[in-house]
């Protein structure tokens, strides 16, 4: 089988969508205090280079050999013991896992206070589509309340969430993935106004929880 995320490796290293953005501050700003983190599906590694810069220790664990990760691994089965890491966080990946359930579980186990992730919102079935066409990849954005059953399924009291607006290059976003021709047409007609100017405006949801079991 193709490892369709290690061969996009490098277009997420160099995406600007990925590199930088206000969900990025916002996740290192509740790290603070921190000592030790885990970047769960580090994909560009954007996460863990902050992190770093702000003065944590890291790993990161990612499915797809080519992000080259510290550890190869899905987000649903972390070989970490129980409490390894002050905070563990995963940003702009959920969307792709099988389980995100299981994945919160999974990084609440491994974390002693904070988990923290970032992720598109839910806009409902039109962009759901649009996600799927555009990268057969994606499994699903979730909407605030399956959320917050996630994080009450791990154990996490949901401190704060705050739902930002995500703006892109829309020609940039389609490449990234090879969607092009048609399909491409067809995406930009399912968002609508949300694609101005060749920007297309996604929204985002950060989520900080606490580990309370």
């Amino acid at each position: 089988m193709t490892d369709v995320w290690s061969e996009r490796a490098s277009s997420y290293v160099e995406s600007d969508a990925h590199r930088e953005g206000a969900d990025l501050e916002l996740l290192v700003s509740w790290a603070a205090g921190a000592e030790t983190a885990l970047d769960v599906a580090t994909g560009g590694g954007h996460v863990a280079r902050r992190l770093r810069e702000a003065g944590l220790r890291v790993v990161t664990c990612d499915s797809a050999p080519g992000m080259q990760p510290d550890v190869i691994c899905r987000a649903e089965h972390l070989p970490f013991a129980d409490a390894s890491f002050d905070v563990v966080v995963s940003r702009t990946a959920a969307h792709h896992f099988e389980d995100p359930g299981a994945a919160i579980v999974e990084m609440a186990r491994v974390a002693r206070g904070r988990v923290l992730v970032v992720d598109t919102l839910n806009m409902g079935d039109a962009g759901e589509r649009a996600e799927k066409l555009r990268d057969p990849t994606h499994v699903r954005n979730y909407t605030v309340g399956e959320w917050r059953r996630f994080f009450d399924g791990a154990g996490l009291g949901l401190e704060e969430h705050v739902v930002l607006p995500h703006e892109i290059d829309f020609a940039a976003w389609l490449a990234r993935t090879g969607c092009v021709g048609a399909e491409a047409d067809e995406v930009r007609e399912l968002w609508g106004e949300r694609v101005t100017v060749g920007r297309l405006t996604l929204d985002k949801i950060a989520l900080n929880g606490r580990k309370v079991t």
